[in-house]
């Protein structure tokens, strides 16, 4: 699943016509017709449905919509916003199709009292008034319309997009239909990825309209949807003759003597994800907790100084029996320590989180080239605000833009976390992760998710595909913990035990 900005969007559409050889008009028919039949299966025959109809395509696709359910023998009432002749192109094609039908509609300027009362009486209103195209503030008689209909008591089932809220990342907005629903049509457009946007969708669901993956690749759509199917088709699988060793020798760095759980949490995901082996080089003084939590780890005890790792005993690390490092939970920011340092001539996976990316952030410019090996950083907003030199909220303005721009700038796979969590490539490829929910905004989230990408990173052909992977669990295994406890009551560990269950149900 394909996710695109409106103009994105517009280009396959022009490319599906233009090139694949489907007419606008059948394209707006199956628009119509498979939002159709995913209302008709949420409203019931005593329902009382007001459709509400714009002048562009979105207005077009809901002609085809009201057409269908006055067929069906529904009760609609049909209300056509702009005047009459604002209805051009396909979108009047298609109304002409529906009145040669025998079907009748109202007009919102001739009958704005009738509106009110049909608006405030249905049990369900229909929304195709703006869709991909308005930027800006709402105009008459649309900011009017928005605000009844948001006040309504009725179910409130948006077409491709609530009308008034943008399809791209960083477009403001004042207003905008607040759906419970909404059906988009064929490609899930960025803002349903991003807050405060996300929340006028609603529940969403898609609707395949016809367009072929070639017109997707064609126009240069780039970021997807990480979908159950990729994951159960990716996961690995224990060989027979298997051991240890095929299945990855990872090291964590990390822990101090003010955070030693961080670096146990991230052991334990690391087993619980299936790893060979697992050492953990911490400071001498807290490896009692990692043995007396992860007992099937080793544990490289290091030289610290007020309870943290320092400089002199990271650089001396011999990486050359590892596939592969996570490096930075819990293991603070008092000592400068330069990673370009310690992986100089490693060519295995590095994985860098949080007080990693403190320290990572210090010499940027080190690791603007590249490394032999795979470099895969997981920051929070905050981290991310930091390593960028943005504030936060610009970048959660900016979460598809910024993480490209730097995946490509330093050569390595942001994994950027939030609601949903966007995982980018250097080479600009995207995807959206749409497990999780908000019991993992707790301590050692983060911890977890960075033992479960280093183990899943080492099981697999494409490094990729395990960080792709270990994204979707981590919130999958989250999403399976709320079905028997509260969410506000899961915590990290839970998560780890979780893993299993999770796994398995992926089989």
């Amino acid at each position: 699943m394909y996710v695109v900005t409106g103009e994105r969007m517009r280009q396959i559409d022009r490319f599906t016509m233009d090139q694949v050889g489907i007419s606008e008009t059948t394209l707006m028919e199956n628009a119509g017709t498979a939002a159709y039949l995913q209302i008709e299966s949420i409203v019931t025959p005593e329902s009382s449905i007001a459709v509400l109809i714009g002048a562009g395509n979105n207005g077009g696709d809901g002609f085809v919509i009201a057409r269908r359910l006055k067929e069906a023998g529904f009760d609609t009432d049909v209300w056509i916003i702009p005047p009459l002749e604002k209805i051009r192109g396909t979108a009047r094609v298609h109304m002409d199709i529906f009145i040669r039908s025998g079907h009748t509609f109202f007009q919102y300027e001739d009958s704005q009292a009738i509106f009110d009362r049909a608006i405030s009486s249905s049990t369900y209103i229909i929304d195709t008034m703006l869709g991909t195209g308005v930027k800006g503030a709402l105009k008459a008689p649309y900011d009017r319309i928005v605000e009844e209909v948001n006040c309504s008591r009725a179910e409130v089932i948006a077409v491709d997009l609530p009308s008034g809220l943008p399809a791209e990342e960083n477009e403001p907005f004042e207003q905008a239909v607040k759906a419970c629903r909404t059906i988009i049509l064929q490609a899930p457009k960025e803002t349903a990825f991003l807050y405060p946007y996300a929340e006028y969708y609603g529940e969403w669901t898609t609707a395949d309209i016809g367009i072929p993956c070639k017109a997707f690749e064609a126009c240069g759509a780039r970021s997807r949807v990480r979908t159950e199917n990729e994951v159960r088709a990716s996961l690995p699988y224990r060989k027979a003759d298997g051991h240890k060793g095929t299945y990855g020798k990872g090291l964590v760095i990390g822990g101090s003597e003010q955070m030693p759980g961080a670096v146990s949490l991230t052991t334990r995901a690391a087993l619980r994800t299936g790893i060979g082996l697992v050492t953990a080089a911490l400071p001498a003084s807290i490896t009692a907790t990692v043995t007396g939590t992860a007992t099937e780890a080793t544990c490289l005890p290091l030289q610290s100084n007020q309870g943290e790792m320092i400089s002199e005993s990271l650089t001396g690390l011999d990486l050359s029996s590892y596939d592969g490092a996570a490096i930075g939970p819990g293991m603070g920011r008092s000592h400068p320590l330069s990673f370009s340092r310690i992986f100089s001539g490693f060519d295995g996976l590095v994985v860098i989180d949080a007080d990693g990316l403190y320290h990572l952030a210090e010499e940027l410019n080190a690791w603007r080239d590249g490394r032999g090996g795979p470099t895969v950083i997981t920051p929070h907003p905050g981290e991310m605000a930091r390593l960028t030199g943005k504030t936060i909220e610009d970048v959660e303005k900016n979460r598809f833009s910024l993480s490209r721009q730097f995946a490509s700038e330093y050569k390595m796979t942001v994994v950027l976390k939030g609601a949903y969590t966007i995982v980018t490539t250097p080479d600009g490829r995207q995807w959206v992760n749409p497990t999780g929910n908000p019991g993992l905004a707790k301590g050692g989230s983060g911890d977890t998710l960075t033992g479960m990408i280093l183990a899943a990173g080492l099981q697999t052909d494409d490094f990729l595909d395990g960080v792709l992977n270990a994204v979707y669990i981590h919130g999958l295994a989250a999403d399976q913990l709320i079905h028997e406890r509260d969410e506000a009551s899961i915590t990290a560990s839970d998560v780890i035990e979780q893993l299993p269950f999770a796994l398995a149900s992926l089989r």
